[in-house]
């Protein structure tokens, strides 16, 4: 059996798209366990750029089946532009490599709405969503009122399901928020056409992942956004509605923990962060906007400025813990090439004791102090590496002391954003 997991051990955006395109050349088959359309993969191969949301990372390899699992929730719009967006890029997409779970959950067009409402209504207390319907579907699914992909092979009974779903909608729209309610018919006509277009991919993934596993293929899971904004562990209540962790893979694509070998927690050389929450390393300065630019921190799905800061190795500790990571893979060190000096964190003070953990309260973690190692930097341009000696001593010495202080390995290193810009420190 071999089974492994890829996701993200910050505030997302760590480069996961590209570990997952990368480590996807020896795996047979590629699932996305959580999350939705709210996700941003970019991968790299040669001059072409591909930015993925629902569609795995894997799909830029034909030979690989690519697996949208239940733990998901699906917007079969966003879905079908996608897929276009692909193939026009060349990229070959049909049920034979693409397939859906049964149990995923449908974004409607009342989640996008009620998802834009209540954020306005938020004010300032906005929690900073995209706005595409994600927290509301996944609402729906606790509440045991969700509408899932199988019940739109059946079109009786996903007109019952949709006529009672939209009239408590619909008075929730017009009576609390004042807004005009949504219209039954063109719902119900566009979603039947994309029940047909889904027909050819849907499956029951739980029995096709673990038939590939028990059959001696390498599947690989794919996480969304990181491991603090999960549900639970994360900075609530500035994250996402999902498990983003590694328990999450079992729940989100129906096989049992024991079938899994590893997990591979994706980290930037820094750290960063999209929308509101504290963020103990965060830079105020010129260093801080540098390192954006020179990063191109810019988010994938909405195009927001990232706020940035320097790496916190108390959040990867933390994420180690949390998903029992086997190993690290850092990216966009080549970032933080051409800084005099570079720091890492490696506690907080708060409250007149130094903690090596991420604590659960916002408050406790808003008036953390970071304690800071200051190391040399390295002017030398590392883009075109390709082996570890190649590095500088001072990237070296930076690599060393996260697996020092996280107690786990690093098994890849990113230079750049390319596919081949890509150091296999170790063999996973």
């Amino acid at each position: 059996m071999s089974a492994f997991i890829v996701l993200g051990a910050q505030w997302g955006d760590e480069g996961k798209g590209k570990i997952t395109d990368y480590l996807a050349k020896s795996a047979d088959m590629v699932v996305r366990f959580q999350g939705g359309s709210n996700a941003g993969h970019t991968v790299e191969v040669g001059d072409k750029q591909y930015k993925l949301h629902l569609v795995p990372s894997g799909i830029l390899y034909m030979d690989k089946i690519n697996v949208i699992g239940n733990g998901v929730v699906l917007d079969p719009k966003a879905l079908f532009e996608e897929i276009d967006y692909l193939k026009k890029l060349g990229v070959h997409i049909s049920p034979k490599n693409l397939i859906i779970s049964d149990r995923a959950q449908l974004i409607m067009p009342y989640h996008k709405v009620l998802d834009g409402i209540k954020e306005r209504a938020r004010g300032k207390k906005d929690i900073g969503t995209t706005g595409k319907g994600i927290g509301p579907c996944y609402t729906d699914k606790m509440e045991r009122s969700g509408i899932r992909v199988c019940d739109l092979m059946h079109q009786d009974v996903f007109e019952g399901n949709l006529r009672e779903n939209l009239k408590i909608k619909n008075d929730i729209i017009t009576k609390v928020y004042g807004e005009k309610p949504l219209d039954f018919d063109s719902i119900y006509n566009e979603y039947v056409n994309y029940g047909k277009a889904l027909a050819p991919y849907v499956r029951d993934v739980s029995v096709k992942v673990y038939e590939n596993i028990k059959s001696g293929k390498k599947v690989l899971f794919e996480g969304a956004q990181g491991t603090l904004l999960d549900i639970d562990y994360g900075t609530y209540p500035y994250v996402t509605s999902s498990s983003t962790i590694a328990g999450g893979v079992c729940i989100g694509s129906g096989i049992g923990p024991t079938m899994i070998a590893g997990a591979v927690g994706v980290a930037k050389a820094y750290t960063t962060r999209v929308g509101k929450g504290p963020f103990p390393t965060e830079l105020f300065d010129e260093t801080g906007n540098w390192i954006r630019e020179n990063g191109h921190e810019y988010g994938v799905t909405t195009g927001r400025a990232r706020r940035c800061g320097w790496l916190d190795l108390v959040i990867l500790k933390t994420s180690s813990r949390l998903s029992g990571l086997t190993s690290f893979a850092i990216t966009k060190i080549d970032t933080l090439a051409g800084l005099e000096k570079v720091k890492i964190c490696t506690g907080y003070k708060v409250n007149g004791k130094i903690i090596d953990y991420v604590p659960a309260s916002l408050e406790d973690l808003a008036k953390c102090e970071p304690i800071y190692e200051e190391f040399q930097g390295w002017n030398k341009s590392i883009e075109n590496a390709r082996t570890y000696d190649e590095l500088p001593e001072g990237a070296k010495k930076y690599l060393s002391r996260i697996e020092e202080f996280t107690n786990t390995k690093i098994s890849i290193v990113s230079v750049g954003p390319g596919r081949d810009q890509t150091i296999d420190v170790s063999h996973i």
